[in-house]
């Protein structure tokens, strides 16, 4: 997503300005998108939402599925317009994103000079001409640091979930047009396992706060069918011209 993510600061940024986004033609080619489980209430109505592994970190992490090919998102339209309500908060931040620095629990808030929304000339100011933080920089320090305490929890959920051996791998064949796809890598909350788990391990899911992330992830599976609809269109429209 991002090309040159470099962090915010007065000297270097004196000038920069962001343009409003009025389309998503940046995320046209973005076929995953990461979510935080705060978003799972109004992603599951849109896309599925799965789980990937990160061998390097040992961890896994929650993305929805935005298309069924690498480099393709069915939720962007030709005209650049997103095509279902809610639009994932990792796409709304952009071009801004959270980093790590040296010290531990402190991030620095980065921007992607290489967006097309980073301008000299056009858009709302970063900076102040005595090179105080404008209001648009402050609204986005905020906003970041609500996602991060979001990440704080959505990744002590996911920990939690593969401790207790609760992920699976997701094995599903859908058809394209005239083909099957296979669609695997991803992983699952296991059903039978959820179902078995004794009343304390369920009490326990219950008084973390886990289990409305749960069934919303459960429930966004059958959004697969979306996809597929949504990739038939497109392949009949690319037909027809």
């Amino acid at each position: 997503m991002f090309d040159k993510l470099v962090p915010v600061n007065k000297e270097r940024h004196a000038s920069t300005k962001i343009k409003q986004i009025d389309g998503f033609a940046f995320a046209s080619q973005f076929h995953i998108a990461s979510v935080m489980t705060h978003e799972f209430a109004r992603a599951c109505s849109a896309y599925p939402i799965v789980f990937l592994e990160d061998k390097e970190k040992d961890e896994f992490r929650p993305v929805v599925l935005l298309g069924l090919n690498a480099g393709e998102n069915l939720f962007v339209g030709v005209d650049g317009k997103w095509r279902v309500s809610y639009v994932p908060a990792i796409i709304r931040r952009y071009p801004f994103a959270l980093a790590s620095t040296d010290q531990e629990g402190q991030f620095t808030v980065c921007i992607d000079e290489a967006s097309a929304l980073v301008s000299d000339t056009d858009g709302v100011p970063l900076f102040s001409d005595s090179g105080e933080p404008s209001e648009a920089i402050e609204n986005v320090k905020r906003y970041l640091g609500e996602l991060q305490q979001m990440d704080v929890f959505t990744r002590a959920y996911c920990k939690y979930l593969a401790e207790h051996n609760l992920f699976t791998p997701l094995n599903m064949r859908v058809r394209q047009v005239d083909q099957v796809k296979n669609i695997n890598g991803c992983y699952v909350v296991n059903e039978e396992r959820l179902s078995n788990l004794s009343n304390e391990g369920f009490l326990e899911l219950r008084e973390k706060q886990y289990l409305p992330a749960i069934y919303a992830h459960l429930v966004s599976l059958a959004q697969t069918e979306r996809l597929i609809t949504l990739q038939d269109e497109r392949a009949a429209a690319i037909q027809a011209h």
